[in-house]
């Protein structure tokens, strides 16, 4: 029996390093009580709702968005939830400060809905700022929740904001390089699921945001969905060759899976 795959979406949120150097990517550590990647370092993100779906149905009733419903109500997700978990107005446009984020994200918090907080501060979605990455769905694999996951790019530039946790599903957001969080994996500071692990190894390729945005967009983005491959001494893990990741297999066993 095939497990329902949850519709989700998460923003790789970038910056320039302070010190220079390759570019920084914001990371939540999950409450370890969560159903889902529980004390695990993921990006923040989470499930697409009904509400999404209806700010897109309307703002394409409104305009022509240049995509999908679909497509629309994941990046909508994505934006939503990542005001929701880090207090920062990505993929938005109008008159944004901290103050007015600080006051949406607790607006946020009440309706739980993107579409009222738009309309009570002026603001308008900027698709824009919002760059398809990648979409994994581990639907064949035997784990208790499926979650179909857009991934999505986006650059704040010198970072000169703050950010906070939701203390609701995570406990600590850090900044640091790709390549900084697969070296905090590997001293065991932090514990990473496959599909962030391999998303950290194509995101440690790139010098700055530019490279990662040409790559993104010179590769299409077509769902990965991983296999076992029992074809060698022990079974692998694996995803599709060419899509883009430096890294397409791990041993099954070593493979921590949500």
């Amino acid at each position: 029996m095939t497990t329902e795959s949850i519709p989700a979406a998460t923003i790789i949120i970038l910056r320039n390093a302070p010190e220079g150097g390759p570019p920084e990517v914001l990371m939540t550590v999950r409450t370890r009580t969560m159903t889902f990647a529980g004390g695990m370092a993921v990006f923040p993100g989470g499930r697409i709702d009904a509400a999404d779906f209806a700010l897109a149905e309307r703002l394409a009733s409104e305009a022509d968005l240049g995509m999908a419903i679909d497509e629309a109500a994941h990046q909508i997700g994505a934006v939503r939830e990542t005001l929701e978990e880090t207090g920062l107005g990505l993929g938005l446009t109008g008159d944004i400060d901290a103050a007015k984020a600080a006051k949406a994200r607790a607006m946020l918090d009440q309706c739980k809905e993107l579409a009222p907080v738009l309309d009570a501060f002026g603001w308008t979605i900027d698709f824009s700022q919002i760059i398809p990455f990648a979409r994994w769905n581990p639907k064949n694999e035997r784990i208790p929740r499926v979650y179909d996951t857009r991934f999505y790019l986006a650059n704040i530039g010198t970072g000169a904001v703050e950010v906070s946790t939701d203390h609701a599903e995570n406990t600590r957001l850090f900044w640091t390089s790709a390549q900084g969080a697969l070296d905090m994996a590997q001293n065991g500071e932090i514990k990473l699921i496959f599909p962030t692990r391999r998303n950290l190894e194509r995101l440690a390729l790139f010098a700055n945001f530019e490279e990662a945005r040409a790559q993104a967009e010179a590769i299409p983005v077509r769902t990965i969905i991983p296999r076992i491959d029992n074809s060698g001494d022990k079974p692998m893990l694996t995803i599709m060759e060419d899509a883009g990741y430096p890294v397409t297999a791990e041993l099954l066993e070593t493979v921590a899976r949500g």
